[in-house]
């Protein structure tokens, strides 16, 4: 599994994790089980929110890295309307406690909302002051937001990015992608196999695969990531999926091929941050 430094992580994390947005709707063991596999084949990054049904998400991870959790780079985030600095801190310490751990390695603002980000900013540092958050960063923030928050708190605070990028929805590389590289802070890629409407079929992409000795969604997580401060995790809750997504960590492309990629899934025009 390659790795590469995310943000202000202070040590390589690696290029693949594991997502769990509406992990409370699949088989709570066998979703614990898929947690504990991605840990096993190294995508080390796990990601959560108290969003996800309503916590219940965070305390299904609290269980499947119970034992584990030195070994793990573990997000998770807070929700616009708790972001006040009291709520925030309010909210973070129900995650620790939901989690099970004394530490959460990055801690996000899910999107932005009506609060003014400089409570949320001024309590995120806070929380690392006191340790139980490492860094911090931000989710669903388009170019204009980052200048924003970078004004706000200057350089090197923000960690990264958690933005929708898949195939067929390319256009923060227009805006997003290049704020992120210039300022060092990483993007992290929710959904990179597709959203609504699934992954896409593509014979472009099967050949590219066969070529790879690979499945087409292996190759699609590796042209993602071909940025260098582009990191992605997609969920599962399927151990045998799991192994697949963690395949795509060996796969590096060569220019000619990224070529053929985005050729088969040409970069739309900026069109605004895309949501779900």
């Amino acid at each position: 599994m390659r790795t590469r430094q995310l943000g202000g992580a202070s040590t390589s994390v690696p290029v693949f994790g594991i997502g769990t947005w509406n992990m409370e709707r699949d088989d709570r063991k066998r979703a614990v089980d898929a947690i504990r596999r991605a840990v096993e084949l190294g995508m080390l990054h796990v990601d959560t929110a108290e969003l996800y049904g309503s916590g219940q998400v965070e305390t299904l991870v609290g269980e499947a890295i119970a034992g584990q959790r030195d070994r793990i780079y573990l997000v998770t985030k807070v929700l616009p309307r708790n972001a006040s600095y009291a709520g925030t801190i309010k909210a973070c310490d129900a995650s620790l406690r939901r989690l099970g751990t004394e530490r959460i390695d990055c801690y996000l603002l899910h999107w932005r909302g009506d609060l003014p980000l400089g409570e949320t900013f001024r309590a995120f540092e806070r929380l690392r002051e006191q340790g139980k958050i490492g860094a911090w960063g931000v989710s669903n923030f388009d170019d204009e937001d980052l200048a924003e928050a970078y004004r706000l708190v200057g350089p090197g605070k923000i960690a990264c990015n958690q933005v929708l990028y898949h195939l067929g929805e390319r256009t923060i590389e227009h805006r997003v992608v290049p704020w992120c590289e210039r300022h060092g802070t990483t993007v992290v890629a929710y959904s990179p196999l597709g959203s609504r409407g699934g992954f896409p079929t593509s014979r472009a992409l099967s050949q590219i695969a066969r070529r790879f000795g690979a499945t087409p969604r292996q190759i699609a997580l590796a042209f993602l990531t071909r940025h260098p401060a582009t990191f992605a995790i997609p969920k599962s809750a399927h151990p045998a999926h799991v192994d697949e997504l963690a395949g795509a960590g060996a796969i590096v492309l060569d220019a000619a091929t990224i070529a053929e990629i985005e050729a088969a899934f040409p970069l739309a025009p900026w069109h605004g941050l895309p949501t779900l």
